[in-house]
């Protein structure tokens, strides 16, 4: 059934095609075809995408018990955002083939790993490890006809998206030097040790659907990330952190920054989780522990953050499809095997992950040992919000919440405009990848699809796809402070 009614969309957009750069091809052929002009197609497609919207502002209510003060730390940059193929053109490099870099060590490295996801379409962040070369490629991006500077690091623009909210008090700890300080909400609030005199810097390279570079086309736009980032690297602002919680008194405390550290060397990273997870541990348990998750590609670093460290001393994570897969191939779990996502990721190998992590790292077993009850999912086309049962309210304005601002956000704006974003999810999807399993429909009245597998309730809802997005970086973090913003936490005591 499914074949047909692609296989009619598809000569819909065929035959108004046609009609549409020959006007002269009489009305008499679509009624014949029995397919509506294209006219009427786009108007069903603008009216479902309309239909979504409106759903989602009637489900977007507070939740009862509202956060008061949030702390979040501990990386904080500038990013300087140009473009990735005019950037490396100015660089003298030349197209050639893609090819990843756990650590970067030259311009060579940066083009191929830049050429490597770019032809996937992928969002990565990689450690640039000589100083003097980084240096002189900030100083040509900097200068790059139509750079632009702006608030970055994980942390910062967390902070950011929750001073959006005027009744939140919001603690930001993390190398902030004087640009960046002068970029930050007057409503952030910054200890005096975390100010510094430099700035640190991260060159973002950004990329559009549909760009080429030589024989490398992008499926999608994303971007590449990339610095020479001590302070953060060795998450200096950790201890500063820690510190200020006592005299601050967080109702939620947001970390981020862990991926910053994989580039240091594993010595470095061994010593500063295990101190970061002592650190947790002095955190009240009514406090919940949100952590936001970004590129990594160590997995021995990986699989110590999951098993050893530092998952099971949080809460919550937040993090997308390459680092969902990245983490279960790290820690052996579903669909390991799995060497990329080919296109929008499967929702059910997805649920599968998922379910996998809540129920071998999180506390799904009352027994457990780990506080992880929450982890929010994002992906280009939907999100998913997956929540041990009893811990955790208001999902469903959470996970709509978390879509509306990716809609609205890539394309510049404060609310979703249906003419400038377009619908990519799947309409019919399954629970599993495996049976038993559900069968699924995407309802756009009330678009928030909802299944449980054991005690683990899923929240799916879909993307309104910004069709010509103006900036990508940061679309993550915005969309993990948004769902945290309608999230509220039920505290239960371990036994």
């Amino acid at each position: 059934m499914w074949r047909k009614a692609a296989a009619a969309v598809l000569l819909a957009l065929a035959v108004g095609f046609f009609y549409h750069s020959r006007p002269d091809v009489p009305e008499q052929v679509l009624q014949y075809l029995g397919l509506p002009d294209l006219k009427s197609f786009c108007q069903n497609q603008k009216d479902l995408e309309q239909t979504i919207s409106a759903a989602w502002e009637a489900l977007l209510t507070l939740p009862t018990r509202r956060w008061s003060r949030v702390a979040v730390g501990v990386n904080a940059c500038v990013d300087v955002v140009v473009s990735g193929v005019g950037l490396l053109q100015a660089l003298a490099l030349d197209p050639g083939a893609g090819l990843d870099h756990d650590v970067l060590r030259s311009k060579e490295d940066l083009k191929e790993a830049f050429v490597h996801f770019m032809e996937r379409g992928a969002a990565a962040e990689r450690f640039f490890s000589n100083e003097e070369v980084f240096q002189s490629i900030a100083r040509a991006a900097a200068e790059y006809p139509g750079a632009k500077l702006y608030v970055g690091g994980n942390a910062a623009l967390i902070s950011q998206k929750f001073a959006s909210y005027p009744d939140l008090m919001v603690l930001l700890c993390g190398p902030v030097g004087p640009k960046l300080h002068e970029m930050l909400d007057e409503q952030i609030v910054v200890p005096p040790e975390s100010l510094q005199e430099t700035d640190e810097f991260h060159l973002i390279l950004e990329y559009k659907a549909g760009e080429h570079w030589g024989s490398t086309r992008a499926p999608q736009a994303n971007r590449f990330i990339f610095s020479h980032d001590v302070s953060n690297g060795e998450m200096s602002s950790l201890e500063t952190f820690v510190a200020s919680l006592d005299e601050f008194q967080p109702d939620l405390v947001v970390l981020s920054g862990l991926h910053m550290m994989e580039g240091q060397g594993r010595a470095l990273w061994e010593d500063r989780l295990k101190e970061a997870v002592a650190a947790l541990a002095d955190i009240p348990k009514d406090v919940p522990v949100h952590l936001e998750l970004a590129s990594m590609t160590d997995r021995d670093y990986m699989n110590s953050i999951l098993q050893e460290q530092v998952m099971p001393s949080v809460s919550s994570i937040g993090l997308n499809e390459q680092e969902l897969l990245f983490l279960s191939q790290a820690g052996s779990g579903p669909h390991a095997g799995l060497h990329t996502w080919k296109g929008i990721p499967d929702v059910g190998r997805v649920s599968d992950i998922l379910l996998w992590i809540l129920e071998h790292h999180g506390r799904s077993d009352p027994s457990s040992e780990s506080d992880l009850t929450r982890i929010h999912f994002h992906t280009l086309a939907y999100h998913v919000l997956a929540t041990v049962d009893g811990y955790w309210t208001n999902q469903v304005a959470a996970v709509a919440a978390g879509a509306r601002v990716a809609s609205s956000q890539a394309c510049g704006l404060h609310a979703v405009a249906v003419d400038k974003v377009e619908l990519k999810a799947p309409q019919e999807f399954f629970s599993s990848h495996s049976e038993p399993r559900q069968q699924l429909t995407l309802n756009p009245a009330e678009p928030v699809s909802v299944w449980h597998r054991g005690n683990i309730t899923f929240h799916m809802t879909p993307v309104l796809v910004c069709k010509h997005p103006l900036r990508t970086v940061g679309l993550g973090d915005a969309i993990s402070a948004e769902g945290l913003v309608y999230s509220e936490f039920q505290f239960q005591q371990h036994f």
